[in-house]
């Protein structure tokens, strides 16, 4: 008989239960852009999320996220309701367990890479320890990016992408959400940073959730969830 999962495990586990989404078109009428019956993710599971432009990729993570609410059914982490909470307690369990890699970044200009990788610091303390600017130097190295002092306003668009994946990996979040982290970036610079979003989550046994259009970072994805016009596939 297997093991029964451990306190910690459960605790970790993401659970979706009858999922709808619905949005009005510009005439009023109302129409599903999201339904997921059931989605289960143990602690420690690498999820890919495919699917063609408007399936509904990016509206999943952001309510597994508690950026939106569904307007049915339930989003679970461990004994948390994420989809029942008011919005500061959302916001408190985000800072507490989430790392989510936006698509449009979401950088302060006037802050150096540094100070953007280290951004989730200030949000639990006023100064930044000399630890979490270590830190702050090495995922920047991590991901190819050579002059920590940059200010973001004069990077590129594909090492603006690697801040932003390097801030979401700063806490060690138990949850990482990456919406097309490796868009805006060339061959060499996505497998690098493929690789260490798959390591990072191995390596503090998060849970990873990829939506992507890249094969190689899908094939790294130990499941696969296809969407089409919001539904599983």
């Amino acid at each position: 008989m297997p093991a029964s999962p451990s306190p910690e495990a459960s605790g970790r586990r993401l659970v979706l239960s009858d999922i709808a989404l619905d949005h009005r078109d510009g005439d009023g009428r109302v129409f599903r852009a999201l339904d997921i019956p059931t989605l289960v993710l143990e602690h420690g599971t690498a999820l890919g999320v495919s699917g063609p432009s408007g399936c509904g990729k990016s509206t999943l993570l952001h309510l597994i996220a508690g950026l939106l609410r569904p307007s049915a059914g339930s989003i679970r982490w461990g004994e948390t309701e994420i989809s029942a909470l008011p919005e500061a307690r959302r916001d408190h369990w985000r800072r507490q367990n989430l790392g989510f890699v936006f698509q449009d970044f979401h950088l302060v200009p006037e802050l150096d890479v540094a100070g953007n990788i280290a951004l989730p610091a200030s949000f639990s303390s006023w100064r930044l320890s000399s630890s979490g600017r270590d830190r702050a130097f090495a995922l920047a190295s991590r991901v190819g990016l050579k002059d920590p002092h940059r200010r973001a306003a004069v990077l590129s668009r594909g090492e603006q992408q690697r801040v932003a994946i390097a801030r979401a990996l700063f806490n060690q979040p138990r949850l990482i959400l990456a919406d097309e982290p490796t868009a805006s970036l060339d061959a060499d610079h996505a497998d690098g940073v493929s690789e260490l979003l798959v390591e990072a989550a191995e390596q503090t046994g998060a849970t990873l959730i990829c939506a992507s259009h890249e094969p190689r970072l899908l094939a790294r994805m130990t499941r696969r969830l296809d969407l089409s016009a919001g539904h599983a596939a």
